[in-house]
């Protein structure tokens, strides 16, 4: 259960957030004394706290409501389970192909890199991809961008999602099937309303929200993304107390867990990076400790090599460790140049190989930008 439901004044919940218990169980987990240091209340504010917490806990117990256990899933359902989970594309085949199809729903993927890497882009484009429709191999969902450092660009989204939908238009003319109208009538400014945007200005705020998030996409069953840019931004300053900070992250990165199986959705945290001495030498390395390592299902890394951007899978329990090169364009995330003009390159050749026109279709089929992200959507001709 959570403290926002406690029968207590609006300032001390208010306070509690603010301090990491978010839950009863971590609120009756603490001592008189910590939480009135925490609290910066009295001991007889704390104990009245506690005695409330308990009560409504014991109520909880006497109602039967507090089973956590819901029972067993064999590995086998589990299996099957994962299999049946959508994906988003990334916009980039190379990229989608080192993470298995493209960004995992019911999964935390942590995305992080230096300034100017495409962090933001590739969010943004998260956000616009999560959209496609389900004839197109996309969830035809909705995302939720709460964005801590002010860097979201509405008009960037909407250069993006007009790219998104030249391609679906494009690939639409490729594939020979009937679909519904009003997925190619759509105009670029639909996909901004189904954007929603939260700007937090607060580490407190940041809380609040995630804490609000389970009542939000509960009345919003459709979200299939939730967005943070970046986890990091309010937890860099002002924190002279670290284990409050690795207690603030902690419950909140749990709650983000839950939300992502809960929903069967994706969450993306943006990271910053920082530097770390090692074996002596300082080493860039994502900011916020090793602990918060542990927080995130996949854990994805940006980086310069030269002028070219590369992703590489740093930590995945089901994919390897691989990278891929990427390119951050006008039309958003996209396979790097260099791979287009390959690409370009391989088309050419074997359409002057080709026989008949039918090859020539085929080969068009298998190189436009739209099936290169979307591979299992190929038709046999």
């Amino acid at each position: 259960m959570e403290v926002s439901s406690l029968p207590i004044s609006a300032s001390l919940r208010a306070k509690l957030i603010s301090a990491g218990y978010s839950s009863l169980s971590s609120l009756l987990s603490a001592s008189c004394s910590d939480l009135a240091r925490d609290l910066k209340i009295s001991e007889n504010e704390a104990i009245g706290i506690l005695r409330v917490a308990s009560q409504r806990k014991g109520s909880e117990r006497s109602n039967g409501t507090s089973s956590i256990v819901n029972g067993a899933q064999t590995a086998w359902d589990m299996l099957n389970e994962e299999e049946s989970l959508g994906r988003i594309t990334t916009s980039c085949s190379e990229l989608d192909d080192i993470l298995g199809g493209g960004i995992s729903c019911k999964e935390v993927t942590e995305i992080g890199g230096v300034p100017g890497i495409g962090k933001t882009q590739l969010g943004i484009q998260l956000a616009v991809n999560v959209q496609i429709p389900m004839d197109y191999g996309g969830l035809q969902g909705k995302a939720i961008y709460i964005d801590t450092e002010g860097s979201f660009m509405v008009e960037r989204a909407l250069q993006i999602a007009e790219a998104c939908l030249e391609d679906m238009q494009e690939y639409h003319g490729f594939l020979k099937k009937d679909l519904q109208a009003c997925q190619l009538n759509r105009k670029p400014e639909d996909f901004l309303e189904n954007i929603f945007y939260f700007r937090v200005c607060s580490y407190t705020e940041q809380i609040a929200v995630v804490n609000y998030l389970d009542k939000f996409i509960s009345e919003h069953k459709d979200v299939k993304v939730v967005i943070i840019d970046s986890i990091t931004f309010h937890f860099r300053q002002d924190f002279d107390d670290m284990a409050l900070r690795t207690r603030l992250l902690g419950g909140m990165a749990l709650k983000l867990m839950k939300l992502a199986k809960k929903y069967t959705l994706a969450v993306v945290l943006l990271n910053q990076v920082t530097t770390k001495y090692i074996e002596g030498s300082y080493q860039l390395t994502l900011a916020l400790g090793d602990s918060w390592s542990h927080a995130c299902t996949n854990r994805v890394i940006l980086y310069w090599n030269g002028n070219e951007r590369y992703a590489y899978i740093d930590k995945s329990p089901s994919i390897r460790s691989a990278s891929a090169q990427y390119s951050v364009t006008g039309r958003g995330i996209r396979s790097s140049v260099s791979n287009c003009k390959r690409v370009k390159m391989m088309s050419r050749v074997r359409i002057m190989e080709a026989d008949t026109n039918a090859c020539i279709k085929l080969d068009c089929l298998y190189h436009t930008p739209w099936d290169a992200a979307f591979p299992r959507t190929r038709m046999n001709v």
